[in-house]
């Protein structure tokens, strides 16, 4: 029965998240609140002037994967070819993460109006890739995956297609947490991946998580096996999708007039760290909107199964099965010696979750590692990295300036 309370409070934790502060300033379209919470990726960026465009990519094993693209900026319209730039979100959340900030704080505008054509991918299962080619979302048969099949399945096939669509011999590559896990994934067991990126920056680089520091990932780690079972007889083998109930919760319990704003703001303290200052609450319906987007319940699990091994491997699933899949009674680790591509690790002294300890760890592993560079300021948390006030100070311009050396 604890196991199903910590499950619905981690429900309500994750739905409340941090946002910015003054959203919208420069852009002269009406900004609404209740409007943004309401609209998908698409529509948000054609509502601030932005080109959109939506692509839809099967993968090897017959999943549906939606990436949408902004081509160019809404005041850099140059036509002349652009550099590719392809951004893949973190755990539970969307392509929806990189632009809900508005034009003047969202990384994918800033990275248009920086002179990229800006693709944004969506891994399965969430909001926008809930479709297989005969599997379906209400069967339990679709959501077997793991972090592991997104970086062995989805990156490829989403990258593959930027490449063949823009004509591109390489892209850029950026990643936010579970987006940098499933990176590690792709090049470290299909090593001709590392060919087709020339550049990553990892934002928040989630490998190793020995060291978290959040209180809630503590306490869930031990008891992740036992959890998907209980899960499983709860019918979830998705874990928090996105619908209606996000939107209601996001406009009842956590708009700056609600007196629950502020457990909102406390419980997603406990997860990610400390930042008030950083902190918007004016747009917590927004973002509520919009996350959590869903995940498997074998995503959880990895991530559980990792923290309690300290070690990077592929999933567990059980001394029989994996002496059958792996030739080992114990998942492998990942080879994170075979990855080559030009690797920037960003992080933050404040991050629960991607802690400098693990961030070091990581930058020992893997060789191709060129610079680790620290968020200059001290609370800066984990989801800062998308949506903190001062992003575009603390880390865009540093991530833009070292990409400009890899055109």
């Amino acid at each position: 029965m604890r196991l199903v309370y910590f499950y619905i409070i981690t429900n309500f934790l994750l739905k409340c998240v941090s946002t910015t502060q003054n959203p919208f300033q420069d852009v002269k379209t009406d900004f609404s609140v209740i409007e943004d919470a309401g609209l998908d990726t698409f529509s948000l960026i054609r509502k601030y002037g932005y080109p959109c465009e939506i692509h839809r990519v099967h993968t090897e094993d017959k999943y549906i994967l939606e990436i949408h693209r902004v081509p160019h900026g809404r005041n850099n319209v140059s036509k002349e070819p652009r550099p590719v730039v392809f951004l893949q979100h973190g755990l539970l959340s969307s392509s929806a993460e990189w632009v809900l900030m508005t034009p003047d704080k969202g990384f994918a505008y800033l990275l248009a109006e920086a002179g990229y054509d800006v693709w944004m991918g969506n891994a399965r299962g969430n909001t926008y890739s809930r479709s297989h080619v005969s599997l379906k979302p209400d069967s339990s048969a679709f959501w077997k995956f793991s972090w592991h099949e997104i970086g062995y399945y989805d990156l490829p096939a989403m990258i593959d297609y930027v490449i063949k669509e823009t004509g591109v011999a390489k892209i850029q590559y950026i990643g936010f947490s579970q987006g940098t896990t499933a990176f590690w994934v792709m090049t470290s067991t299909r090593p001709e991946y590392n060919d087709k990126v020339t550049a990553m920056q990892a934002l928040a680089p989630v490998a190793f998580i020995g060291n978290v520091k959040s209180p809630l990932v503590r306490a869930i780690g031990p008891f992740t096996n036992s959890l998907e079972r209980v899960l499983r007889l709860l019918g979830a083998n998705e874990f928090l999708p996105n619908g209606k109930i996000n939107e209601l919760a996001g406009e009842r319990l956590c708009i700056e007039e609600a007196i629950t704003q502020v457990l909102c703001k406390n419980l997603l303290f406990l997860l990610c760290g400390f930042n008030d200052e950083q902190l918007n609450t004016t747009m917590l319906p927004v973002v509520l909107g919009h996350t959590p987007a869903g995940a498997s319940t074998r995503q959880m699990i990895h991530f559980g199964q990792i923290y309690n091994s300290n070690k990077f491997t592929n999933f567990d699933h059980g001394w029989i099965s994996n002496k059958f899949k792996y030739g080992s009674f114990k998942p492998p680790a990942y080879n994170l010696s075979a990855i080559r591509t030009p690797v920037f690790l960003h992080y933050a002294d404040n991050d629960w979750l991607s802690t400098p300890p693990d961030v070091e760890k990581l930058m020992g592993e893997v060789q191709s590692v060129i610079g680790k560079f620290r968020v200059p300021l001290a609370k800066f948390n984990h989801l800062d990295f998308v949506f903190a006030n001062d992003a575009e100070k603390l880390i865009y311009n540093r991530v833009i300036n070292i990409m400009a050396q890899f055109l």
